[in-house]
């Protein structure tokens, strides 16, 4: 299963910000995971128009509100995956999410635009992946792929936005 991650995409008046190299990606998904802050119902519309989307509310999705969880589990391929916004300040972080989601292989976060794909407690997979529109401090807007199979993620990247 192909699955594109993201994040933090700030998209007030639809899709265009993305870009095509990422709705290129977005298009061959299985399905895409979104940490919140897409911004606009019509963005997310457009989003689950393309592919089957999961998402979670962030802290600047106002028109979302009632429509989004704060958080999801899911399982994908058989994989156990957490997704949620804000994981919080990074001191502690690994071993803040265990706690809220100790089931969890995978927890998907956004809400800093700073892209992490790294171990946590237990070998839980820590993943954030950045913003794919807003780079903010970091040198380049991002998104995340994953190849799940078999309850195995065989492939976590982050992919640089080059468009």
């Amino acid at each position: 299963m192909e699955v594109i991650v993201l994040s933090d995409s700030h998209l007030p008046r639809g899709l265009d910000a993305l870009g095509d190299q990422v709705l290129r990606s977005v298009a061959e998904a299985d399905v895409v995971l979104h940490a919140g802050d897409i911004t606009s119902l019509q963005a997310l519309e457009e989003l689950r128009s393309i592919t089957e989307i999961v998402a979670v509310l962030g802290n600047n999705d106002r028109d979302l509100a009632g429509m989004l969880p704060d958080h999801q589990l899911l399982e994908l391929a058989d994989v156990s995956i957490a997704l949620v916004h804000d994981s919080g300040a990074t001191k502690g972080r690994a071993n803040r999410l265990h706690r809220r989601f100790p089931g969890a292989q995978l927890v998907v976060f956004g809400h800093s635009h700073i892209p992490v794909n790294e171990l946590g407690i237990h070998g839980q997979i820590l993943f954030n992946p950045g913003s794919p529109t807003q780079r903010r401090s970091q040198p380049h807007r991002s998104f995340g792929r994953l190849t799940l199979r078999d309850g195995t993620i065989l492939r976590r990247q982050i992919e640089i936005v080059l468009e």
